[in-house]
């Protein structure tokens, strides 16, 4: 998981439903139902059938990709180097070291449904106290995002190891290997196969993780549901247009769907920013004519 960013739910929710009582003895008395349903992102990512075929779509790409590469070795990783840029990104080379996949693991390979539950419920928004203690407690209310199971099983078969790369806390370390565990989603050991924030000093930026991983692996996969999962490069203080469209410079456009793979989440994150005029650009704005125009 990227540094976490939400919109609280309580902006995303319908009116609260309520329900009116009668009695003999006095006027109707009107009871807070709470919401009337999750907020539209929750709906969307952990109720939808779309948002399903969407990751299993990523998931079987990410499978024939690895399964190509695996059989004409790479002169490079798909991991950038120290130095690299957005404009002219170079990789961390190959050389002989056995293949990985590396992935963040919060709805990108696991979906942490029972969180997402209690924050629409409450409706307080994103409370770091309450996701440390979902971090200890919550492998019982985990599910693999759709795909991430068979998909890891298929690397894993191809001689392709798994390592997990997230911004959970290393004092939990224990926690979310079980929890990953609990997702169906295999064994994680930390500091082999699963890193986390606190693993060096780079805090919720993820590169010097990939750099460590690199030295020992030919990363040919990384799967995200955040652009810090691929690089920091991203979350450098672009303005909202400015990184929608380092995404699509002729040099990183290429990596998508061919390297680097996105799960859909529109609940929280980096993607979750943006005014009227980040978002629809001037030139791209409709109203209806007024009435009598053409």
């Amino acid at each position: 998981m990227a540094t976490m960013m939400r919109l609280a739910p309580a902006l995303l929710l319908a009116p609260l439903a309520a329900c009116a009582t009668t009695t003999a003895s006095g006027p109707a008395t009107v009871t807070p139902t709470g919401p009337a349903a999750p907020p539209a992102g929750m709906q969307y990512l952990y109720g939808s059938g779309e948002a399903a075929a969407l990751s299993r779509q990523a998931w079987t790409a990410l499978v024939a990709h690895a399964a190509a590469v695996v059989k004409a070795r790479p002169t490079d990783s798909v991991v950038l180097a120290e130095g690299a840029s957005l404009g002219a990104p170079k990789y961390v080379p190959c050389g002989n070291r056995p293949f990985a996949a590396v992935f963040d693991v919060d709805e990108t390979v696991m979906l942490n449904t029972g969180f997402e539950y209690h924050d629409a419920k409450t409706g307080k928004g994103y409370v770091a106290a309450d996701w440390d203690a979902w971090e200890k407690t919550g492998e019982g209310a985990v599910g693999p995002v759709p795909g991430a199971d068979s998909g890891l099983n298929a690397l894993r078969a191809m001689g392709v190891t798994v390592i997990f790369n997230t911004n959970r806390s290393a004092a939990n370390a224990d926690a979310t290997a079980r929890a990953i565990k609990a997702a169906g989603l295999g064994e994680a050991v930390h500091g082999q196969t699963l890193y986390l924030a606190g693993d060096d000093a780079m805090g919720s930026r993820k590169d010097g993780r990939r750099w460590m991983i690199s030295r020992s692996y030919c990363v040919i996969a990384l799967g995200g549901d955040q652009l810090g999962d691929f690089t920091d490069l991203f979350n450098v203080g672009q303005n909202v247009p400015a990184r929608r469209a380092a995404t699509q410079g002729p040099a990183i456009a290429k990596l998508w769907g061919a390297g680097w793979f996105v799960l859909p989440n529109p609940v929280y994150g980096s993607g979750l920013k943006g005014g009227f005029d980040d978002v629809f650009p001037a030139d791209k704005r409709w109203a209806p004519p007024a009435q009598g125009e053409k």
